[in-house]
């Protein structure tokens, strides 16, 4: 089944509505909620690393609040347990039974603030219900629901008291970005409204909840040529190869590529991939799936300038149709 014009310019109608309804909380930065509603609408997960006061609580509630779901925090500490984030069984007393106690993590939208500061047992309490959307507790399996989407933070500045996350958390998220201080212009609006204290709980919702998993069976059905698969199959394979990369891009973060530029693409109207599409999301999507040698950090590389000599290196699809 094939996504018909009419249905990519419904998507796309909508999708712009979604940005423009959060951009009341978060001013001059449209292509960064763009980025967070093509996760959401890819069943992804987003992390921002990025300096405090940048509006990444914001973005998460003002997100929550568009596709009226509900939006849950969870701070992430050194004494932060799992069970603070999956919750708990407690003995009923009353009934001589055992009840689970859901925690945060069952929201639409949760915000894991700071979450390299948790202990790599409390970070590892996320690694299943990130990739399954479902959370086991004493052997009984709980679901989530859907929506589902983790925005986890994290402060660049800060690294005493932290845990660097691990790889196989890492490509757990979909996209990896930040917010940055907003231009001159969009700053002197902020001030000049800074009565309003908190600008994302004046967003109304834009789309019913369940709405989200229709727009994602939506974009699931975008094409995408077998050239542009190959194109993203090269890509990966150059990441491995590459002399400064120790770790390249995984099996799992192609799927989750792939998922991504169906959705980017039918935001823009399209039911169909293009080589650009790729293009534009390889940096929030395969930054923080590469891990290079030392020596190479060393030496002045980057992961930033190692995607870029990836697309340099690998050779688009040109033929028609694609």
């Amino acid at each position: 089944m094939s996504v018909t014009p009419q249905q990519a310019q419904l998507f796309a109608q909508t999708f712009e509505q979604m940005v423009l309804n959060i951009s009341r909380a978060i001013s001059g930065k449209e292509n960064v909620i763009r980025l967070a509603l093509t996760c959401l609408l890819s069943d992804g997960h987003l992390l921002l690393e990025d300096y405090p006061g940048t509006g990444k609580t914001s973005l998460a509630k003002a997100l929550a609040n568009t596709v009226q779901g509900k939006g849950t925090r969870i701070q992430f500490t050194p004494d932060l347990l799992p069970s603070d984030v999956t919750g708990v069984q407690i003995y009923d007393q009353q009934r001589g039974v055992f009840r689970f106690h859901p925690g945060p993590i069952f929201g639409s939208i949760v915000l894991a603030d700071e979450i390299n500061r948790a202990s790599p047992k409390t970070q590892s309490a996320l690694l299943e219900v990130m990739e399954e959307g479902r959370i086991t507790v004493d052997g009984e399996t709980h679901p989530v629901g859907s929506p589902f989407m983790v925005i986890a933070t994290q402060n660049p500045i800060e690294q005493a008291g932290t845990y660097r996350l691990p790889e196989a958390q890492l490509d757990r998220f979909l996209m990896k970005t930040s917010i940055g201080y907003p231009d001159h212009n969009a700053t002197v609006a902020l001030l000049a409204d800074a009565a309003t204290r908190d600008r994302s709980a004046t967003v109304p919702a834009a789309i019913a909840a369940n709405a989200v998993s229709q727009l994602t069976a939506l974009a699931d059905q975008v094409h995408v040529d077998p050239a542009v698969l190959s194109y993203v199959s090269r890509i990966a394979e150059a990441s491995r190869s590459h002399p400064a990369v120790r770790l390249g891009v995984s099996v799992r973060g192609c799927l989750a590529y792939v998922r991504c530029v169906k959705t980017w693409a039918l935001a823009q109207g399209r039911a169909h991939v293009v080589p650009d599409d790729v293009q534009e999301l390889a940096h929030p999507v395969l930054g923080h799936r590469i891990l290079l040698h030392p020596e190479a950090q060393f030496d002045g590389a980057t992961v930033e300038k190692v995607v870029d000599s990836l697309f340099a290196d690998v050779e688009p699809p040109v033929r028609r149709g694609v």
